[in-house]
């Protein structure tokens, strides 16, 4: 992917103390141990024209919402409410699998291999799901959209607990499956993990009013759900019991007489 220019970074919020980004996937938030010649805090600096200090993080390859505050002492107090979980994200993801309607995942966590593991919480529910053919085998796969509200902030924390209940992320490379991943990248050109912080919710942290921003998803989810037949991108308010169901059966699948499942 092209490294953002400060023209091109999606502004969600900002004011005399805060600024919210939309995150593009592909670009790192700091150097921290990557040696990027471009960062999003570099970009998000030119873009404002100051410093910025980023209140949380983001993977590599996750998009979405990202909080920085305009001097450090915001940012110190950001911090203190993110850690006490005063501070609410949703994400939204494509998994692997047909997940429950809904679930709490209750699964400590360690921040690093050897270190001690912490209480970690994550809620899931399921918004649609999708059947999808390999084009190689003719198998026919389901994977399903959903939403994601980490009650704790464990380094990756999404990615982990939901491969912990057998449904990773397409597109993870860490923590998912090859078989999945290389399926998403030969049919829909998917060259990233399907992963989104879509909304925050927080006080302000100078004058305590609420703030809850969303942000939109990027052009290539959009297209990867458009592609699967996705009547919503990014829509939570559909009934998880009745999931909209999109069939992305590749053409030389059915040439071959493979039959597709019964729903």
């Amino acid at each position: 992917m092209d490294e953002p220019r400060a023209s091109e970074l999606s502004i969600l919020y900002r004011d005399d103390a805060l600024l919210i980004v939309n995150k593009p996937a592909g670009i790192v938030v700091h150097r921290g141990w990557a040696n990027d010649r471009v960062t999003l805090l570099d970009v998000a600096r030119d873009t404002v024209g100051s410093w910025v200090y980023p209140a949380h993080r983001l993977d590599r390859q996750t998009s979405g919402a990202l909080i920085f505050g305009l001097s450090s002492e915001v940012a110190r107090r950001l911090e203190r409410e993110l850690a006490q979980a005063r501070v609410h994200k949703r994400y939204l993801a494509l998994v692997r699998g047909m997940t429950p309607d809904s679930c709490f995942i209750d699964h400590p966590l360690a921040k690093e291999k050897g270190k001690e593991k912490l209480p970690s919480q994550t809620e899931v529910r399921r918004l649609s799901f999708f059947e999808v053919a390999n084009d190689e085998t003719g198998i026919t796969r389901r994977y399903s959209w959903v939403e994601a509200r980490p009650l704790t902030g464990r380094p990756h924390q999404i990615r982990r607990h939901l491969k912990h209940i057998s449904h990773p992320i397409v597109g993870d490379v860490r923590y998912g499956k090859a078989e999945h991943n290389h399926l998403f990248r030969r049919r829909f050109g998917l060259e990233r993990m399907v992963l989104h912080s879509a909304h925050v919710a927080l006080s302000h942290p100078l004058d305590g009013r609420a703030l809850e921003v969303d942000a939109p998803l990027p052009p290539e989810l959009v297209g990867l759900l458009k592609s699967l037949g996705a009547p919503a991108p990014g829509s939570s308010d559909g009934d998880a019991g009745e999931p909209a169901r999109a069939l992305a059966t590749d053409e030389r699948a059915r040439q071959h007489g493979r039959p597709e499942p019964a729903p």
